[in-house]
């Protein structure tokens, strides 16, 4: 049980901080020339604003894929940074949402950023529940599970980079032009980084299980 959920903590964080930072880069394209975007007229007034949304959900993203690494690495305060993290990513998130829903009558994609953040910030104060805190589940214990964890997650989260303007696109096409793959090069290397990574952590792991020695077979008497 304290694998799987580990597990959990770990892949839930790893996706939002990839998302986070995604979303802050994304942004990027709207906040530095709205007026070139018919839809986005409402916000140039307020390009300071969403300027700063891009900085927090860039700098936010980079927290959390920090607190991640301690996650995983048993550091002590790393479920707190964590939980710092979750908790911002949503007051910012909330507070960015209202702002453009204000402005220019809507919010996505930044929805969809929110409410995954919501969800990770949800399973993390469950693992505060008394029973499951006993648990100890970020306390480094010496094993490959948390460093397994680990790799499956900048795996997938490589898959969800490599992948961004597909599961992005219809929420980021302006004017004919699918915006989300507008960093097509930089995201392709990221991308393909963290999947290499991920499997080189995990194949890591398994090969360090399979050279344990086994236990000597003792007969009963």
């Amino acid at each position: 049980m304290k694998r799987l959920l580990r597990f959990i903590a770990v892949l839930f964080m790893g996706l939002t901080a990839g998302i986070t930072l995604l979303g802050g880069v994304g942004t990027s394209c709207v906040a530095l020339n709205p007026s070139a975007y018919e839809s986005m007229k409402g916000i140039a007034p307020f390009q300071w604003l969403y300027i700063l949304y891009v900085l927090v959900g860039i700098a936010l993203g980079i927290l959390g894929v920090r607190a991640t690494v301690h996650l995983v690495k048993g550091k002590e305060g790393a479920e707190k940074s964590a939980l710092f993290v979750l908790i911002g990513g949503v007051v910012v998130g909330g507070i960015h949402m209202a702002s453009s829903r204000a402005l220019r009558g809507s919010s996505m994609p930044v929805d969809a950023v929110v409410y995954f953040t919501v969800l990770t910030l949800i399973i993390f104060l469950i693992f505060r529940l008394p029973k499951i805190k006993a648990l100890a589940l970020f306390q480094k214990d010496g094993g490959g599970d948390a460093d397994r964890a680990g790799g499956i997650t900048a795996f997938v989260t490589g898959i969800l980079v490599l992948s961004v303007q597909i599961w992005a696109g219809s929420s980021h096409m302006i004017m004919g032009v699918n915006y989300a793959d507008a960093f097509h090069n930089a995201m392709l290397l990221i991308g393909s980084g963290l999947m290499l990574s991920g499997a080189i952590l995990v194949f890591k792991t398994l090969l360090a299980k399979t050279g344990e020695p086994a236990q000597a077979y003792k007969p009963d008497r």
